[in-house]
């Protein structure tokens, strides 16, 4: 059973709150009303979800689930981001839907993967590190890191590596210090998958991943 609990997401959370998870599986987002909501988003994200800043997420191609979940946390103060201060405090669960699903109907950008680093994250990615038990990120992100959208899982394909870094980081923190990233529910998969990882293997794998399409 443990090893199976191992095999959840790789690189963000996908579960942290009852109520958020039951509003992720319920609501459904209206991709029209949601372009219109997320007017003030393409300030650092991109009017299509493909931010041109490699600190801001690329929203494009997300994943609607994990999108309306991740910003229900933010709103909700579950996932502090600085960044994010202020922007989505007013809104409901069904603005929140409407603009995941905005995001999430447009085709993302892909990156070029750092050349001396692909070996290494492809092996990551694909194998995992048993010896540390961390488990290979394709389980839940798949082959091209599309994710599973369905099952909150985030597409990770062409993201930026800053950032995929950036949180991967931030989980290896949460493991120990409630001040990271602890997004990822109490069995802390992301968290226990991130604390076994080195600085480079976390350079590797984040830049691997930023070139998967």
């Amino acid at each position: 059973m443990k090893k199976l609990l191992i095999l959840g997401a790789f690189i963000f959370g996908a579960v942290s709150s009852t109520l958020s998870v039951q509003a992720a599986d319920i609501l459904k987002g209206d991709p029209a009303a949601g372009e219109q909501k997320a007017a003030a988003c393409g300030a650092c994200h991109g009017a299509d979800g493909n931010s041109m800043v490699s600190m801001f997420p690329k929203l494009a191609d997300l994943g609607e689930k994990y999108l309306l979940q991740q910003t229900q946390y933010i709103r909700d103060g579950l996932r502090p981001v600085a960044q994010m201060q202020g922007q989505v405090d007013d809104m409901s669960d069904q603005d929140l839907a409407d603009i995941a699903a905005y995001f999430s109907s447009k085709p993302r950008s892909v990156e070029k993967a750092d050349p001396t680093l692909i070996a290494l994250g492809e092996k990551v990615y694909r194998a995992g590190i048993a010896d540390r038990n961390v488990a290979a990120c394709i389980a839940c992100h798949g082959a091209r890191g599309a994710g599973n959208a369905p099952a909150g899982f985030p597409a990770l394909g062409g993201q930026y590596a800053d950032y995929v870094s950036a949180q991967l980081k931030a989980y290896r923190k949460g493991y120990e210090d409630p001040t990271g990233r602890v997004t990822d529910g109490d069995i802390k998969i992301m968290r226990s998958n991130a604390f076994g990882l080195s600085d480079m293997e976390i350079q590797a794998v984040s830049a691997y991943v930023s070139g998967l399409q």
